[in-house]
């Protein structure tokens, strides 16, 4: 039997047929605001069931309640708040009770939003209570603390799916419920990256998948910083590595397309929300899983599943330690498996990869699969030249 979706019901807002052509004539005459890339996959989000529950945009009340406790409603977690913000001057010719239409980056008309509530937040409040930090070096902050100062709330209908690159990858949950029930899989471990995979990554895949029937494969897609690895670079690094070391009946590529929050021990139980929605029964958290910079503790993303009663995420998470290769055990390990001192260890930090990469060398084989480093240094080449 599959997982149910967080809440009990996978969500789907989007129209088609003749519902589809009334909206999009409708909308014609209606007052419309223009978003960002990152507004427009979060309302793909919502359409797609992604965020289930959430049928549109969060209003005053539940925010302040994912932000105070942690949670959309009695016995359903929730981390961070899923908002659409606007400048006054949008927000002052917008009636409550009335329908908006929404314009995304690309300058297609993608949704009506039925506007049910303007609302003001102080944004360093919730940046605080979302990263833990109102420092604006941090991404999700500087995002953040940009915003409008107005946010509009309602549901959502959407008018079209946002397509991006590799969208035959872009398997909406309801897809990949169907496609691990054709595979015959009822226990699936799913694995967030936004970053290549190394020798660490995959000696915790691997292990993972000693207890489940497949392995999803689920980079992000979404907006990430400017300095993370490019999308198509990742997705050569992915394909390559799947298709020499992984076996093909028990692993699965697909696409999670969401924005990067950067928000650690806060976006750890979003990713899980998310991976259960796409019919995932267990969850891999890592070292510094969604972190960046010195904001969070290594292990901050584990800890934060306590907070909450059991089996009230509906996924199973499986904690991770920061895993090496170990030359004296002569394989991979981490502190719980290995008794040999760090100058046993195999550990390269992303500057040290990237400098060797710019150089045309290829990383230990300890550290990463040299037909991925292949792909990587190619990249990393094209980059300096």
């Amino acid at each position: 039997m599959a997982i149910a979706p967080h809440g009990g019901v996978l969500v789907d807002r989007l129209l088609t047929g003749a519902a589809l052509d009334e909206a999009k004539s409708w909308a014609a005459s209606m007052p419309r605001v223009k978003v960002d890339a990152y507004t427009a996959f979060d309302i793909d989000g919502i359409a797609k069931g992604l965020f289930s529950p959430l049928t549109g945009f969060m209003s005053e009340a539940q925010t302040r309640r994912v932000l105070d406790t942690m949670y959309l409603r009695d016995g359903l977690p929730w981390t961070i708040p899923i908002l659409l913000a606007a400048s006054q001057a949008d927000a002052d010719r917008l009636k409550v009770g009335s329908p908006v239409a929404i314009e995304d980056d690309m300058g297609e008309l993608v949704a009506i939003l039925h506007l049910s509530e303007k609302f003001s937040m102080d944004h360093g409040e919730i940046c605080e209570k979302v990263y833990l930090t109102r420092d604006t070096a941090h991404p999700g902050v500087a995002y953040t603390m940009s915003l409008g100062p107005v946010f509009l709330a309602g549901d959502l209908d959407v008018l079209k799916a946002r397509e991006i690159e590799f969208q035959e990858y872009n398997l909406t949950p309801r897809e990949t419920r169907a496609e691990f029930a054709r595979k015959g899989w009822r226990r699936i471990v799913a694995f967030q990256t936004r970053n290549p995979v190394h020798r660490a990554h995959e000696y915790l895949q691997k292990v993972a998948m000693e207890i489940v029937d497949g392995l999803l494969l689920h980079p992000l897609m979404g907006t990430t910083k400017s300095d993370d690895i490019p999308g198509d670079v990742r997705m050569e690094c992915y394909k390559t590595i799947l298709d020499i070391y992984y076996p093909k009946n028990h692993t699965m590529l697909t696409i999670m397309p969401v924005n990067m929050r950067y928000a650690g021990p806060k976006e750890a139980i979003m990713h899980a929300i998310i991976r259960k929605n796409y019919g995932c029964t267990h969850f891999i958290v890592g070292r510094d899983h969604a972190g960046v910079g010195n904001y969070y503790g290594s292990y901050d993303a584990h800890y934060i599943f306590d907070k909450f009663e059991p089996g009230e995420m509906g996924i199973t998470p499986l904690f991770f330690e920061h895993s090496f290769y170990c030359r004296a055990c002569g394989n991979m390990a981490s502190i719980k498996t290995c008794p040999h001192d760090k100058e046993h260890h195999v550990f390269l930090s992303g500057t040290k990869v990237r400098e060797m990469l710019k150089a045309g060398q290829i990383p230990p084989a300890e550290f990463t699969r040299p037909e991925v480093a292949k792909v990587l240094i190619k990249w990393a080449q094209s980059e300096t030249g």
